[in-house]
């Protein structure tokens, strides 16, 4: 299965740049741009809601940052972890939240507990966030004004199960 050419040039008209008829793109140019296009050069700050096993984990993984996300606070409840730093981060109350809104933090991370995840999302949305990457494995419902990206660890895993059904034993 190949690369349709037409598509990958009708894929990057959504960018600004521009190949050439017969050669194609500069390759310097065109990671540039779509380093650009795809927010990779501007350091966006997000708060974790939640620091357990999961909000820590991403706490402590320096990859974010190359994607152009910084962890720079984050909300729990537990009062074993409230007060700490983790890399660097400083763990607050959820209570705390409402007085860091002037921030102008706009991305929030969702490890809550499941059970939590809704009532933490409609917090976070009336707090100022937009946009959502949740890891919860429950589907948030809120107004069209809050991007919600879910990326459900459970469903990778069933498509790797999946996945390794379908290979033919060698």
């Amino acid at each position: 299965m190949g690369v349709d050419p037409t598509q990958v040039t009708k894929d990057l008209s959504y960018t600004s740049i521009v190949g050439k008829t017969r050669v194609g793109y500069e390759v310097n140019t065109l990671i540039d741009v779509l380093e650009d296009f795809l927010g990779f050069r501007s350091l966006d700050e997000a708060y974790l809601f939640g620091a357990g096993s999961l909000g820590n984990a991403l706490l402590h993984d320096h990859g974010l940052e190359q994607y152009g996300l910084r962890i720079v606070a984050a909300f729990d409840v537990d009062p074993k972890i409230i007060g700490r730093e983790i890399e660097g981060v400083p763990i607050y109350h959820m209570d705390e939240f409402e007085k860091m809104q002037d921030r102008n933090v706009k991305v929030g991370i969702l490890t809550v507990p499941a059970e939590f995840a809704q009532n933490v999302a409609q917090t976070m949305a009336t707090g100022g966030i937009k946009g959502i990457w949740n890891f919860t494995p429950i589907r948030i419902h809120l107004d069209e004004n809050v991007v919600i990206q879910d990326t459900s660890l459970y469903a990778h895993l069933a498509v790797m199960f999946n996945r390794m059904q379908n290979i033919t034993p060698s």
